[in-house]
């Protein structure tokens, strides 16, 4: 059957798509691919488009043919990273001199009101980098300066966008109607916020011991195929193609060292409180079900660095140092949140601008979607606020890359440290008005502060 079907053309799925981005991950990698981009290019095939999802159009099935070929041929050239970037969790903990140690006794469930603000953050920063994703860093600065929100402090805002500024920096066009001052109206949905609902559904059937596999079977259950994206995508089409776990990350999955797993842990760290070690080893569970290497150390660092806010620490620096004791000290991950960390210490007190402009001079070369530059930026937002909420999730949003998720981690890590919704100033809690659309069945319109008491009933 033809992929293009009255007028509607999978994207993240088709062969001919993902050979440009699988070709740049084999260049980070430092894996030879020059001959198979000779033969790519010969044939007419495109380079990776920088907009995840984008194409060129209905694919030529003999250049479908083809890309299927080179992608199958690109998954066996050896990477030399590949060593020191093992995906087993064991050659994980193995490689991690300062994995923590579980606490000597259980800490028991977060306090309610943490949690609480552990989700109303998440979700602030979430809806604040939503109308902005997808834009480069100098089209959110433009709309910042233009409507007075820069540095950025509040919500963004099409009043009194000059029209010129309007038309070459457009908002993203899914957001646009749910997620700007004027238009918000309690918490539009959001993958960033599907994967944590998604998550309480998986410890409630299945405790701490779930599998992979079970995620797998929760998400062919509750989430709609056509609400995942990149990696999430492919591996959802594998599954549904007979692949199983864990080479869903692997087959034909170009995506697999890009953000999505880091946004579906932080639930592992709020059921964790104190424990990052725990948090990091179920993060790696299910995130193995769609990424490898980078792409799960993001999550185990996310999970790590969640559960020691959610533990009751005060020093968001602690927090991040429990993420990093998770992660292969010798990864690229581990580089990307000591270069993050690193500049924005040198900046104390200065500019954050300065400190992301180092960041795109450093990671430019990747994809806004990888988790390379989203980790340094993540950790340098942290790192510069210092613990205060508003400057953390208005930090993270500002960097560009993946607004919406960056915005989110930071806001759940920072909510945490905050302890209390009340800690959190009613500009950016009142609009959400304790509201949250999603299409995880059961869960559309719930509150935070019920979220809240759900994530309490399935903590350790």
């Amino acid at each position: 059957m033809s992929a293009v079907t009255d007028g509607i053309r999978l994207t993240w799925a088709q062969p001919e798509d993902l050979l440009g981005h699988e070709l740049r991950q084999a260049a980070q990698d430092g894996r030879d691919a020059s001959a198979v981009e000779r033969r790519w290019r010969a044939a007419g095939g495109h380079p990776a488009p920088e907009r995840a999802g984008a194409s060129p159009g209905p694919g030529d099935p003999a250049l479908r043919a083809l890309a299927g070929q080179l992608l199958d041929e690109l998954a066996l050239l050896p990477s030399p990273l590949a060593a020191a970037e093992p995906t087993a969790l064991d050659a994980i903990r193995a490689a991690c001199p300062d994995w923590p140690a579980p606490p000597p006794a259980p800490a028991g469930p977060a306090p309610l009101e943490r949690l609480h603000a552990g989700w109303l953050g998440r979700a602030v920063g979430c809806v604040l980098g939503k109308p902005v994703e997808k834009l480069p860093l100098d089209g959110i600065r433009a709309i910042g300066r233009a409507t007075g929100n820069w540095p950025v402090r509040t919500w963004f805002t099409a009043e009194g966008l000059p029209a010129d500024i309007a038309a070459a920096h457009p908002w993203n066009r899914r957001s646009r109607a749910t997620s700007l001052a004027e238009t918000l109206d309690g918490c539009p949905e959001d993958d960033d916020l599907n994967y944590p609902l998604l998550g309480l559904l998986l410890l409630r059937r299945h405790g701490r011991d779930f599998t992979t596999a079970d995620v797998a079977r929760l998400w062919l259950d509750e989430l709609p195929a056509g609400r995942t994206f990149t990696a999430e995508r492919v591996a959802y089409r594998n599954l549904l193609a007979g692949v199983e776990p864990p080479h869903t990350a692997t087959y034909r999955n170009p995506f697999r060292e890009w953000i999505g797993a880091v946004i579906r842990a932080d639930v592992f760290g709020w059921t964790h409180p104190g424990d990052p070690g725990t948090a990091a080893g179920l993060a790696h569970r299910d995130a193995v079900l769609t990424h490898t290497a980078n792409g799960v150390y993001g999550a185990m660092f996310a999970a790590a660095a969640v559960a020691a806010a959610a533990g009751g620490g005060t020093d968001v620096h602690g927090c991040l140092r429990a993420g990093l004791s998770v992660v292969p000290p010798g990864s690229r991950l581990a580089e990307a949140v000591r270069f993050g960390v690193a500049a924005a210490e040198e900046a104390r007190g200065g500019d954050f601008d300065t400190v992301v402009d180092r960041l795109h001079a450093r990671y430019g070369d990747h994809h806004w979607v990888h988790v390379l530059p989203n980790a340094a930026l993540l950790a340098a937002a942290l790192t510069h606020a210092d613990g205060d909420f508003s400057a953390s999730v208005c930090r993270a949003v500002s960097g560009g890359w993946d607004t919406d998720s960056n915005g989110a981690t930071a806001g759940s890590v920072a909510g945490l440290l905050a302890g209390a919704p009340g800690a959190l100033d009613t500009r950016w809690t009142a609009p959400l008005k304790n509201r949250l659309a999603t299409s995880v069945g059961g869960f559309d319109g719930v509150g935070f502060d019920e979220l809240a008491a759900l994530t309490r009933e399935v903590s350790a």
